[in-house]
């Protein structure tokens, strides 16, 4: 195993540093066409009139579309069918497409834009979701989409999990602690915006270039728009600028207009979003109210929680109900609790549809059960380290949802070596002395556990599988296809070593395609933290496949196994020689899951990761600003495959976290968003990053997964924010219980 674990350097690292990867903006085609969505300016509103005939006749505009010209379903398909891809009868947020035209250039297109002409009857609106919920509220939801309209016309969904007996939990408690906690909208601030380009092709087939995390997604949205069976529809992921859930759901919206435009201009035409519009119009992290009950007995133990909270799904539903879910079966934490009971709900509202975003539900929740927990330290004169290690959840104990875990449970060895690694006691007499001298200052320590079920799990186990393509080239060298994406987390890095260290060939003699639709079958999304371990499993499927090929072609050459990584070549050529086939293809599916939607209990996730963080912030008393002056987090990801990429995902999840809990944030005002772009949503700089974090990875080992890796990408971004609001919390000697906990915000609780 000589690849496994070591820092190889990323594959696609050297064209983007020189700027020579391609981007979907980069792309051009013969005859390709600009794009640009006539959107609604009001919240809610009947259309009462659309007329382009101003458009028509710009004399760069090549042609417009209304819902009239969609050949197939008006819908973009996401998990619902209730969001149409354009407009028809009613708005429901502002920036939701109405039309659309193609012209010859991007500059022409935008002039014409705004020669569109649309009535609208403005309607009553509604933008919070606890208003949303009380009776006589503006009406929101399409009818199709909500599944609790007994309760109210704008609950999408109403999630419970009940385990133990509650009043029980509570009645044996010595201590009992409670909180409401408010978390806004978060921006992904990717890099690069949304886009795509639609080619038609021969034979009434189309081709989507995108920036994008779900290629699959993507093509069965396009084909529901377009009538096409999914044969007919290829998608191809660009190198992809950043994605962190933005590009889960909404490419599907932005390549269904693009394909639209396509198919009736018969030429190639491309979709950007400029950052305003991006910022404006495409899906955040879900605003939430956490009201969170908490008992414990006088050695810590917890006896009971009772969790009730809401999310702002806002217009339509896209992946909120899959993001509820999660945010249930996070809610309790990485804690033995024996009495549950968690109450979620997803509303909602005449905002911009909010969707998938880093830790997908969780980080809401998270933010109230690690604050709860200090709480609980706080009335019991205890250690707030200790209070987590006491609860921790170890091998052969039970979820929040009953789940016995069976391996792979390193929570524990996450606290204690954060304990080590930050010197938590001496930290915590040095903060107490500096905070004595600096009148003016004040330090303060916070530490946050969390678990993440790795995978889809069982709300959509149909989703949760990979394929891969392997062939061995004629010279030895090695080609290689999968259906999950590079979005910047090092995918490709991970999957070539895997494919490498099992074939014992030199990394650079292996090649990853890119990502196509028509090269391997569909692998599901590339979301949940799944991309390494279920990838992986194909791609040692495909090469146990492969080798014993090539172990039958070296018997017949004579050649001994130990000698067929430094003789492949000649392997190779014999192939050719022979007429032997050379191909091969993977598949991997996730270990069977269960889960009672009545209950909330079963065996959701086939396995979880965990991590603890502590972080040392200093505060400044007179203008309340915030500096995250140290950090030192502790992962179990299982077998961490590069130590490289692994330890930049921490990195910047940690600054990441760092912007959700102090620095962004989205004002709203009946519905209108009050942001233009990265001037007026602060998102942290290299400035405001601790200047050399503490990352280790105590490994405990997933033994299905390939080499006993787990998954990494969203639980920094999870463990860090709280640990940096705790932090903030024990500084100011006050409560907490809003993000983002900007200067103001601060000043406000300082003089509460």
């Amino acid at each position: 195993m000589t690849l496994i674990g070591a820092g190889v350097p990323r594959p696609d690292a050297a064209d983007k540093v020189r700027g020579e990867a391609r981007f979907v903006d980069d792309l051009a085609f013969p005859g390709m066409l600009h794009a640009r969505v006539i959107r609604s300016p009001i919240p809610h509103g009947r259309i009462l009139r659309v007329d382009l005939s101003r458009v028509a006749t710009h004399p760069r505009v090549h042609c417009t579309v209304t819902p009239d010209d969609v050949p197939g379903e008006n819908v973009v398909h996401v998990i619902y069918d209730d969001q149409p891809a354009l407009a028809s009868d009613v708005v429901r947020y502002v920036g939701e497409p109405v039309a659309l035209l193609a012209a010859e250039d991007r500059e022409s297109a935008r002039e014409a834009e705004t020669l569109a002409r649309v009535d609208y009857e403005a309607l009553p609106a509604v933008s919070d979701p606890l208003e949303a919920l009380r009776p006589g509220a503006p009406v929101v939801a399409v009818p199709a989409a909500a599944e609790g309209r007994d309760e109210s016309p704008n609950l999408f969904n109403r999630m419970r999990l009940v385990k133990g007996d509650v009043k029980r939990g509570f009645a044996e408690a010595d201590v009992i602690v409670e909180g409401e906690y408010r978390t806004g909208y978060q921006e992904h601030a990717y890099l690069e915006t949304q886009g795509a380009i639609a080619v038609p092709e021969e034979q009434g087939a189309i081709t989507i270039y995108g920036s994008l995390q779900c290629p699959f997604y993507v093509q069965g949205a396009v084909a529901k728009v377009l009538g096409l069976p999914l044969a007919k529809v290829r998608v191809v992921q660009t190198a992809t600028g950043g994605a962190f859930g933005g590009k889960e759901d909404v490419p599907s919206q932005v390549a269904s207009l693009a394909a639209l435009l396509a198919w009736k201009a018969r030429r190639a035409v491309k979709l950007v979003y400029d950052r305003e519009e991006d910022v404006l119009t495409t899906s955040k992290r879900h605003p939430s109210v956490v009201r969170y009950k908490s008992g414990a007995k006088k050695d810590g133990t917890l006896t009971a929680i009772e969790v009730d909270f809401v999310y702002n799904a806002g217009a339509y539903q896209t992946l909120s109900s899959a993001v509820l879910w999660r945010g249930l079966l996070t809610a309790a934490g990485p804690y033995r609790v024996p009495n549950v009971g968690i109450d979620g709900r997803s509303v909602a509202t005449h905002t911009v549809p909010n969707g998938a975003f880093r830790g997908f539900g969780s980080p809401q929740v998270i933010f109230a059960h690690e604050s709860q927990m200090d709480s609980l330290a706080e009335r019991l004169g205890m250690d707030r380290l200790e209070i987590r290690r006491r609860n921790a959840l170890r091998v052969g104990d039970e979820t929040a949802c009953g789940q016995k875990l069976k391996e792979s449970v390193g929570v524990l060895e996450t606290i204690e070596r954060a304990r080590e690694l930050s010197r938590w006691e001496d930290r915590l007499r040095a903060v107490a002395a500096f905070n004595a001298s600096h009148p003016h200052r004040r330090r303060g320590v916070g530490v946050s556990s969390v678990l993440y079920g790795v995978g889809l799990g069982a709300k959509s186990p149909f989703l949760d599988k990979a394929g891969a393509y392997l062939k061995l080239e004629a010279d030895g060298s090695v080609t290689l296809a999968v259906g999950t994406v590079e979005m910047g987390q090092g995918l490709t890095a991970a999957l070539s070593q895997i494919a490498c260290d099992a074939l014992g060939i030199r990394i650079d003699r292996l090649q990853l395609t890119p990502v196509d639709t028509t090269r391997v079958p569909d692998s599901g999304p590339t979301v949940a933290s799944r991309g390494t371990l279920m990838s992986g499993l194909a791609v040692l499927d495909a090469v146990k496949k492969l080798r014993a090929r090539i172990l039958d072609a070296s018997n017949g050459l004579g050649i001994p196994e130990e000698e067929i990584p430094a003789r492949l070549n000649e392997i190779a050529r014999s192939f050719f020689l022979r007429n032997l086939d050379p191909a091969v293809e993977g598949w991997a599916h996730a270990e069977p899951v269960d889960w009672d939607p009545e209950t909330g209990l079963g065996n959701p996730y086939f396995v979880y990761s965990y991590a603890t963080h502590v972080a040392e912030v200093e505060v400044d008393l007179t203008t309340g600003e915030i500096s995250l002056e140290d950090c030192v987090a502790v992962h179990d990801s299982g077998k961490i495959l590069n130590q490289g990429t692994a330890s930049g995902q921490v990195e910047g999840g940690i600054v990441q976290g760092l912007g959700f809990a102090v620095t962004e944030e989205i004002a709203e005002k009946d519905g209108r968003l009050k942001v233009k772009g990265f001037t007026t949503y602060r998102i942290p700089t290299i400035r405001d990053a601790p200047p050399s974090p503490t990352v280790e990875f105590v490994e405990a080992l997933y033994s299905p997964g390939p080499f006993g890796a787990k998954g990494l990408g969203e639980v920094p971004l999870m463990a860090a924010h709280a640990a940096i609001a705790r932090a903030i919390a024990h500084a100011i000697g006050k409560a907490v219980s809003a993000y983002p906990l900007s200067p103001e915000r601060v000043r406000q609780a300082l003089a509460s």
